[in-house]
């Protein structure tokens, strides 16, 4: 199994994830073309796609997948709420597919667990991916976590973990108070400091790869996250891989 990250941020989002034959894209936050684009620089395009995966209705998330599903006739997966949410923006799709947030499923080699997360979206949910021997972890857009989300992601052997806003600079930076709140409150990001704690929190014995995702280019700054997550892991600093909103992550395989 191996992944990857067109991009990560504010601006757009988007994962890819395959095992063998099956390739998934989690979220598509940019446009058609943009979309192509970057998945030409990783080596691959859109015909490849089995599924489009759905996380939350927000535009960093949602953007650009109406258009990519109908183009490439590729299935949507996504919760009844976050399809409620997002129903102008989706327009018509080809084929969608409703997704229990408390249940498993598989689609073709690759088994996948959803999970709730709280955030300010109808229904939103993360993911863990596995093809029956490793699994890996995506943990973004997430106010605060919880005991069952720690059970999740648990003993995961790839984590992308949310590592959204250093704490004094969202205090101390250019949003207004409201949109502070909603940033740093419990429907909102995780900080590197909540981050970090999950780490601490989790098993990582098994753990391959740490990727840093959805930065904010206002309130955060690389080197902040990195040393939050590398000091919970007692780890060294490269060790830790961070996916930017312009050039995502390449490919890193799970073995």
């Amino acid at each position: 199994m191996r992944f990857c990250l067109l991009g990560s941020g504010s601006r757009g989002n988007a994962t890819l994830v395959e095992e063998g034959d099956t390739r998934l894209l989690v979220d598509c936050g940019f446009s058609l073309r943009e979309v192509e684009r970057r998945m030409a620089r990783l080596g691959t395009s859109p015909e490849r796609l089995s599924a489009i995966l759905v996380t939350h209705e927000h535009h960093d998330h949602l953007a650009g997948v109406g258009a990519l599903s109908r183009k490439y006739r590729i299935p949507v997966w996504l919760s009844a709420g976050t399809g409620a949410a997002g129903l102008k923006r989706l327009g018509e799709l080809p084929k969608r597919s409703l997704l229990n947030c408390h249940s498993d499923f598989a689609i073709d080699g690759l088994h996948l667990h959803p999970f709730p997360v709280p955030h300010d979206a109808r229904e939103p949910c993360q993911f863990i991916f596995s093809n029956g021997d490793k699994r890996l972890g995506l943990l973004t857009d997430t106010g605060r976590s919880t005991q069952h989300i720690e059970q999740q992601l648990d003993g995961c052997d790839a984590l992308i973990l949310e590592s959204n806003h250093d704490l004094q600079m969202l205090a101390n930076g250019p949003y207004p108070p409201a949109l502070q709140a909603r940033v740093g409150g419990g429907q909102g990001h995780l900080s590197n400091e909540q981050a970090a704690e999950i780490l601490q929190r989790i098993d990582c014995g098994s753990l391959q790869h740490l990727v840093a995702a959805h930065l904010s280019e206002k309130n955060n700054r690389p080197g902040l996250a990195v040393d939050a997550l590398s000091t919970a892991l007692g780890c060294e600093r490269e060790w830790i891989a961070l996916a930017d909103q312009d050039n995502g992550l390449d490919w890193r395989e799970i073995l």
